[in-house]
């Protein structure tokens, strides 16, 4: 008989599975663009300096795109809070807000030491 801590529950859930499914697709979509840009500049170093010329293009494209998801956040933090008003569920959106503005703000420094 096998030890319990050997298969846990989550890692082998309909959730973990969509979740990895997910991550795999956003990661082939990526490399496929990559490889496209390459292909259609010509070179690794073109592609490279294509990203540097129009960073601030992507910079503005960010920018609209956590505007909307701030958008989106609000709007669905006041449903949420609609249904559950309770201290559990404030707790819960307050770490939910914490970590992802701390990925933003890492994203953006990540990628202002880049440049």
């Amino acid at each position: 008989m096998r030890a319990a801590w050997l298969r846990p529950r989550w890692l082998f859930s309909r959730r973990a599975a969509t979740a990895l499914l997910w991550t795999v697709v956003l990661a082939a979509v990526a490399v496929g663009a990559n490889i496209v840009g390459i292909y259609l500049v010509g070179s690794v170093a073109g592609w490279g300096r294509w990203l540097a010329a129009t960073a601030g293009y992507f910079l503005i494209w960010r920018l609209c795109l956590y505007g909307a998801t701030a958008y989106g956040w609000v709007w669905m933090r006041r449903r949420l809070l609609a249904r559950e008003d309770d201290a559990q569920a404030r707790r819960r959106l307050v770490r939910s807000e914490i970590a992802g503005v701390i990925a933003i703000v890492a994203l953006e420094a990540c990628l202002l030491m880049q440049g």
